[in-house]
């Protein structure tokens, strides 16, 4: 049997007492849990808790926890606030990696769940429909096209969860064992890189993605 999407699906009726809540308001609960306290809290039974129900309520909504995760990829989805596309095309797309990556700041569960499940729902449907629009005059395949959506998604997410991870301490962890493996010596090209890469800035978020682009579709 072909599985079908949550977004797809009728609220079921239940038994009992008529259903007290609505999809959205499931939804804002397992966003704002999964923002006080992480992804790994998620589940039907706390989300029932979050609106003051039993878990099994909320099989009026929705069938599993899976389908949790893909509404809440799509809720944030919504926040995106876009000009008409129009211009060149990259600062267009760039505008959209700079939002995404503010979005996935704000919700750390979120690039996590964007690099290990693909959930195309209402609002994300929309965005790639702004993504083609901003690269409706660029002469690339289609199939190119998307392939740049893919990827511009993919690598915001990974950029975004490495600054998350990217702590104080965590970097303090790394700096370390780099100077115990220098002061090894044997990684001369190791030794060399960073030598040099002490003195050059990291690129920025902006210059890694636009030269990521620019590749992707030949320019």
């Amino acid at each position: 049997m072909e599985a079908v999407p949550v977004w797809l699906r009728e609220r079921r009726a239940g038994v009992g007492r008529p259903a007290e809540r609505s999809r959205a308001e499931v939804t804002a609960a397992a966003i704002a849990l999964a923002d006080r306290e992480g992804l790994a809290a998620v589940s039907m039974r706390r989300v029932a808790a979050e609106l003051g129900t039993g878990a099994a309520s909320l099989y009026r909504y929705v069938d599993s926890r899976d389908d949790l995760l893909d509404l809440m990829i799509d809720e944030v989805a919504a926040g995106y606030q876009l000009p008409p596309p129009g211009g060149p095309w990259l600062p267009g797309l760039l505008e959209v990696c700079r939002q995404a990556r503010e979005l996935m700041l704000r919700h750390g569960w979120l690039p996590e769940l964007v690099l290990t499940r693909s959930a195309l729902g209402p609002h994300g449907t929309d965005l790639l429909e702004h993504v083609l629009a901003v690269l409706a005059e660029h002469p690339a395949s289609v199939g190119r096209k998307l392939e740049t959506y893919a990827v511009m998604t993919t690598l915001t997410a990974a950029l975004a969860l490495n600054e998350l991870n990217g702590g104080s301490a965590a970097r303090q962890r790394q700096g370390a064992y780099l100077a115990h493996v220098i002061a090894a010596g044997r990684h001369a090209h190791l030794t060399a890189a960073l030598s040099r890469g002490s003195l050059v800035p990291a690129p920025s978020f902006e210059d890694t993605v636009s030269r990521v682009l620019a590749g992707l579709l030949g320019e």
